[in-house]
């Protein structure tokens, strides 16, 4: 992989000014996939900053196992069953970044007889779990003396051609994926399936590494490259022009979704392609990492209602996300939702909409005249589930969902109020009027 190693490492970490990456940098993305002990499906994150592969593995672990597998115990597995459905995962992802089936999928992997791993683990068979928690430290501890010069040295890439053989060699890799930097391994074959070149033409800014180099966290790019194939920087939907430049968001549906408490802050605004995804699973982002909330209800991602198209397309004419438009794109609007639109009827609806002539029409009032008593088809309450793999997250510091029930509604309702948390204020985003009641005696941690 010598010949790569320069164009990835400037891809992936940039290009430090002195010393190179950080020692402890380094060290917090030097895990493995690890599915904690407290609970089967789901993945262990050790410290900060490698949350932005782990999430979207966990997002696309859990459509699989919620909605791919016939088992009546979602929460239960063997570790055969961990392998399947982790390696199957893996093998979706690639298979996404794929950018062409005539350049295969890269695989990435240690070079023969350099891995770190102890002797036990390389075997293809699965470990009896009663050795399980002496090789994972005998792995932490290869990996402190592993620093990343030498990690780069002693890595091999791998090509195939097709699905079927991209499913069994990630299968014959599990044990790759699983022990001392697993993540880095499954990350720099994303990319070198995805292609440099392809990544670099879809990042906005290409001097901004997929990792910073100084916080350790994985950009919105690198998240975007998991979860919809594309390292696109931006959350909404479609392309826009800016001072002359195309900025790039997002073209389709996602399998899974993405939320993110900055868009409450009014730093960005996610566009319907990631807010509503085609399984009931979002990522949530905070200021410095990646959560999972998800449900089996899978009304939550059912078809939109007519309210729910209008809100959108409302909002489509208010980029500022104000909740309101000039009056002159009552017009616009009404075109865009096929409602009658004839400059007499328009100007009927302007003067019942703005009785005081200021000149704007409210989201509010606008859905009200032509939506009234919409039902979402979104029933009254369901169960759902939030996620985080860090264990100082975590109540009693063992990785376990959370689980909750939520009521989604069309209207505020001061009589069920919720608290107000990170976690209702990032889901907010997407159904304003949601109130979460979880079983747990805190609320879930965002952080």
């Amino acid at each position: 992989m010598s010949e790569l190693n320069k164009e990835v490492l400037d891809l992936v970490w940039g290009r430090p000014t002195s010393g190179g990456v950080s020692a402890s940098i380094f060290r917090r993305w030097t895990q493995g996939f690890v599915f904690s002990e407290n609970e089967h499906t789901a993945l262990e994150q050790f410290e900060g900053g490698p949350c932005a592969v782990i999430a979207p593995v966990q997002a696309f672990f859990l459509k699989n196992v919620l909605f791919n597998r016939e088992s009546p115990n979602w929460r239960q597995m063997t570790e055969e069953e961990q392998k399947i459905e982790l390696c199957s995962t893996l093998s979706e992802i690639l298979e996404s970044a794929c950018a062409s089936l005539t350049t295969g999928f890269c695989l990435v992997t240690w070079a023969k007889g350099r891995s770190p791993h102890t002797q036990s683990q390389t075997q293809d068979m699965p470990a009896p779990e009663s050795s399980q928690p002496s090789e994972e430290q005998s792995t932490a501890l290869t990996a402190e003396d592993l620093d990343f010069e030498r990690f780069h040295s002693v890595l091999h890439k791998r090509t195939v051609m097709s699905a079927s053989d991209l499913k069994e060699e990630v299968l014959s890799l599990y044990h790759a994926w699983r022990g001392c930097c697993g993540v880095l391994l499954f990350l720099y074959s994303v990319i070198l399936t995805k292609g440099i070149e392809n990544i670099r033409n879809e990042i906005q800014d290409t001097m901004e590494p997929l990792i910073d180099p100084v916080h350790g966290h994985g950009s919105q790019s690198l998240v975007n490259l998991l979860v919809t194939g594309h390292a696109v920087s931006n959350v909404w939907d479609g392309d826009r022009e800016c001072s002359g430049m195309k900025l790039h968001g997002i073209h389709k549906q996602a399998s899974v979704g993405f939320l993110t408490l900055m868009e409450s802050l009014r730093y960005c605004k996610v566009g319907s392609f990631l807010k509503s995804p085609k399984f009931p699973i979002w990522i949530l982002g905070s200021e410095t990492h990646l959560s999972v909330f998800f449900t089996k209800d899978m009304s939550l991602v059912g078809p939109e209602s007519p309210s729910e198209q209008a809100r959108r397309v409302f909002q489509s004419f208010d980029p500022e996300d104000n909740g309101f438009i000039p009056e002159s794109l009552l017009e616009d609007v009404m075109k865009a939702l096929d409602l009658v639109s004839e400059p007499e009827y328009v100007n009927l609806v302007k003067s019942k909409l703005d009785p005081e002539s200021l000149g704007i029409i409210l989201l509010g009032p606008f859905l009200l005249e032509f939506f009234p008593d919409q039902d979402s088809g979104i029933p009254d309450s369901l169960p759902v589930y939030h996620y985080n793999g860090l264990k100082q997250s975590n109540h009693n510091e063992r990785v376990e969902y959370v689980e909750g029930t939520a009521l989604v509604l069309g209207f505020e309702d001061p009589m069920v109020r919720t608290d107000d948390t990170p976690v209702k204020r990032c889901l907010q985003t997407k159904w304003p009027y949601i109130e979460l009641l979880w079983t747990t005696d805190r609320s879930p941690s965002l952080n």
